[in-house]
């Protein structure tokens, strides 16, 4: 297996779970994270190294390593092949790892469709070469796929059931020593380090303006651990580091705890739908590596809960938009709708409750049950 970061190291040991359920002695290798390993996996290589942002000069700078690492995995893998390689989202990385493991003889799934009907629908001939089967977790993907001759498995989206229906925000607010009333407003400004210093500024000069405008509000802010020396370096530089609540991880509880997030697009806006928080999605990159991904985009919503939705149900305030007075107005409409307009708030809880509902299986058992039937199957 390959998982690359932070939300790739959750996907993949929610998988292992479903493999491990099935087959109690498998082995599983490769690139992985501390959830994986937790559940007996051999990390060769840590998911972190994977983890590049857009086409800055960082990524190209690294593409010599990423490339070593691959082939080194590929020549060891094609030496002693597994009984199957799945690749854990991280496309740029697996998607041609398994084409060549898949020329070589070795049977590959591909964890987590590629945004195709997001941006850069050239991908899909890519994986038709790769994948001899592909876990959807979203539900309209394997019609998509199955248009263009990719077989498919709708999988549900592993966070959907780990996530609770109905969030216990006392108790998350207990574990972070909150107070069980008053205003909690998150930042989540990223998982890489590329992305936290692109956007952990803006969004601590927004919780600045924010503090202005409601003095008794909380900001908690969920740093991944490799990071949080630089989240609290931002936050110095803002000014705000009296004046937010750092932790280490802990994201899910700050999620369930707080009453609005400033949240970076990715993952971890679906995790807050799910959570049933109101958001304010934002993103910054490099201006060339905004200009590049603007060009490949072929919806008019950035963010997964509108994607999923059809609609901005949240706002979105990318890139030159995402201005400090911006973010701050957006978050104190949904601080204030909260105290004033409670029926803003409910309509909003049951968009992402229905969406909940419409993303929770079994993923675990599903997409093991498709691992199987492609171990089974005969070599393409």
């Amino acid at each position: 297996m390959v998982a690359g970061e932070t939300s790739g190291d959750l996907l993949a040991s929610l998988l292992l779970d479903g493999l491990h359920a099935r087959w109690p002695q498998a082995r599983s290798m490769g690139i992985g994270g501390a959830q994986m390993q937790q559940r007996g996996f051999q990390a060769w290589w840590q998911s972190e190294r994977l983890a590049v942002h857009g086409y800055s000069l960082e990524v190209l700078q690294r593409v010599a390593e990423l490339l070593g690492i691959r082939k080194q995995l590929r020549e060891r893998l094609i030496a002693h092949p597994p009984s199957v390689f799945v690749g854990v989202d991280a496309p740029d990385f697996n998607l041609g790892l398994e084409e060549r493991l898949r020329a070589a003889g070795i049977k590959t799934v591909h964890f987590v469709c590629p945004s195709i009907w997001a941006w850069r629908a050239n991908r899909v001939e890519k994986i038709r070469r790769s994948a001899d089967h592909v876990l959807c977790i979203f539900p309209f993907e394997p019609e998509l796929l199955a248009r263009h001759g990719i077989d498919a498995t709708y999988v549900g989206h592993p966070l959907a059931q780990v996530i609770p229906l109905h969030p216990d925000r006392a108790a998350a607010r207990r574990r972070l020593g909150l107070d069980e009333d008053g205003l909690v407003l998150a930042l989540l400004p990223g998982s890489r380090r590329s992305e936290v210093r692109y956007i952990a500024s803006g969004f601590f000069k927004a919780a600045a303006l924010v503090r202005k405008a409601l003095p008794a509000i909380k900001i908690v802010v969920p740093a991944v651990p490799s990071l949080y020396d630089e989240v609290c370096r931002i936050a110095a530089e803002a000014g705000m580091q009296d004046q937010a609540l750092i932790v280490k991880g802990q994201s899910h509880d700050v999620l369930a705890a707080c009453d609005c997030t400033l949240i970076a697009s990715g993952t971890a806006t679906l995790e807050a739908a799910l959570y049933k928080r109101p958001m304010v999605i934002s993103y910054s990159m490099h201006p060339w590596s905004w200009r590049l991904m603007k060009r490949k985009q072929l919806q008019p919503w950035v963010g997964l809960p509108n994607i999923l939705c059809g609609d901005f149900v949240v706002p979105e305030l990318l890139q030159d938009a995402a201005t400090p007075q911006a973010l701050a107005a957006a978050a104190l409409h949904w601080l204030r709708a909260s105290q004033d307009s409670p029926a803003t708030i409910e309509a909003l809880v049951e968009r992402f409750t229905a969406l909940h509902h419409e993303l929770r299986r079994d993923t675990a058992e599903l997409a093991a049950h498709a691992i199987e039937k492609i171990i089974a199957s005969p070599a393409a």
